[in-house]
């Protein structure tokens, strides 16, 4: 059997504060455990080194105002980079199966950058998947996000794509941050049904998780047949977590993910630093090198403590019935939304919060209701930077496989706009792998 791929990148120089949960011991304590138990001598584990992603790289997910230099630093490049690497290595062949301990995080970072929200400023999933897309030729990926906090930035990059299912578990959004996350989010009208959001009641434990796990996430990865399954894995639903109220343990950790079984895992939230991310790595690495975890347990663990709440199980079947049928009932509802809609564009207002930078974002999204492919999206956004400056830019968006149409249509929107009121204009043209922005006072164009 291959061996599992393990890297490790703690952003020494990174930190949004001294103090701030988000934090290198997050993977210290972590990387401590783990070479002390000889894990990494193994014949089943190989290390990895970091890798480092490119601005291209990082321009096929995102618009950064005013650029990309004033959103991210080296530590950001890195651990997207590092999730690069271990996708190469997955795909190459040379591991089974690998996993990304990097930070800094990336889950609720979403198309338009204007600063850190939740923690992240670019999105590392999603940019490993359009990498692995341009250079591999995938077409068809999951993404399943067990972090405790929903996955708000990756649902909003891959809304309106259906061949990148998001599956997202996580405590109730009408008890924690970021307030999203419920039954009703499906996806856009073009990709109806490969959103699937799963709002657990605080203090679900094992038995709740790995029941959601058995009954809807693998009959839903069964039906979608992926290429590659990515966990995007947030550990925050521990027990012990300071900044949620779920009761998973780290035996439950290890248990979802050799059920799981994902090609690749990257690392996002958990911030117990000492009591549960030491744990719970450990389980996740043993279980996806196949290694046996059965004596994995907290020094404080004690069964008694993990009763599902009342009720609890009744609402997770709801759930499973529920979500189910919106996930089968995909591609007869996007059929509908191609026959019916006669407007070209779809239109759509949001209201964005960076809760870490104090930033508020107003977007206007269009949506090409396109009939042969999944349509170019134009989105106009403006926020007042922590700097003073106010920006108002438009981004246009054209999908990798888009039809003839679409590319002319996005293209020339890319021209127009650059006459109106924005002061930066980008277009992501996916097709070509182009990517450029103009500062339309000065006229010049910046290509990647």
């Amino acid at each position: 059997m291959k061996p599992t791929g393990i890297l490790f990148f703690p952003a020494f120089d990174w930190a949004i504060s001294p103090t701030h949960p988000e934090r290198e011991e997050r993977l210290l304590y972590t990387r401590d455990q783990i070479f002390e138990e000889g894990i990494m001598d193994l014949p089943q584990i190989r290390e990895y080194q970091p890798g480092l992603a490119t601005h291209k790289d990082i321009a096929r997910v995102h618009f950064c105002v005013p650029d990309i230099d004033s959103q991210i630093t080296e530590a950001h490049l890195i651990s997207a980079g590092s999730a690069l690497r271990m996708a190469d290595a997955v795909i190459n062949g040379e591991v089974r199966n690998g996993f990304a301990i990097v930070r800094p995080p990336g889950h609720h970072s979403m198309t338009v950058v204007h600063g850190n929200r939740g923690f992240c400023n670019i999105n590392n999933e999603a940019i490993m998947i359009e990498y692995l897309r341009r250079k591999y030729g995938m077409k068809r990926i999951a993404i399943v996000d067990t972090d405790v906090h929903h996955g708000d930035g990756t649902q909003e990059i891959f809304w309106d794509d259906p061949d990148v299912l998001f599956i997202s578990f996580h405590q109730d959004g009408r008890t924690l941050y970021p307030g999203s996350g419920f039954m009703d989010e499906n996806g856009g009208p073009l990709a109806y049904g490969t959103t699937i959001n799963i709002p657990l009641a605080p203090r679900t434990t094992d038995e709740g998780i790995l029941f959601i796990l058995d009954n809807l996430v693998m009959p839903i990865l069964e039906e979608f047949k992926p290429d590659l399954v990515i966990n995007s894995a947030g550990q925050d639903n521990h027990y012990s977590d300071p900044l949620a109220n779920m009761c998973f343990t780290a035996q439950g950790y290890a248990k979802l993910n050799r059920r799981l079984n994902p090609d690749i895992a990257v690392l996002e939230g958990g911030y117990s630093v000492e009591s549960a991310l030491p744990y719970i790595n450990m389980g996740l690495i043993m279980a996806m090198a196949g290694i046996d975890f059965s004596n994995l347990k907290e020094p404080d663990y004690s069964p008694e403590q993990f009763k599902e709440p009342r009720g609890n199980r009744e609402a997770l079947e709801r759930i499973v019935n529920t979500q189910l049928r919106v996930f089968r009932e995909r591609e007869e509802k996007i059929a509908q939304a191609r026959a019916k809609e006669q407007r070209p564009f779809r239109m759509e207002m949001r209201n964005i919060f960076y809760d870490t930078d104090y930033i508020h974002e107003t977007q206007q999204v269009e949506l090409r209701m396109c009939k042969n492919c999944l349509g170019f999206k134009i989105i106009m956004s403006s926020a007042r930077h922590p700097s003073g400056e106010y920006y108002n830019v438009a981004c246009v968006s054209i999908p990798l496989h888009g039809c003839k149409n679409c590319q002319e249509e996005g293209k020339y929107a890319y021209q127009t706009l650059q006459k109106g009121k924005y002061q930066l204009v980008y277009l992501q043209n996916k097709v070509d792998d182009d990517y450029r922005v103009t500062d339309t006072k000065t006229g010049y164009e910046t290509r990647l």
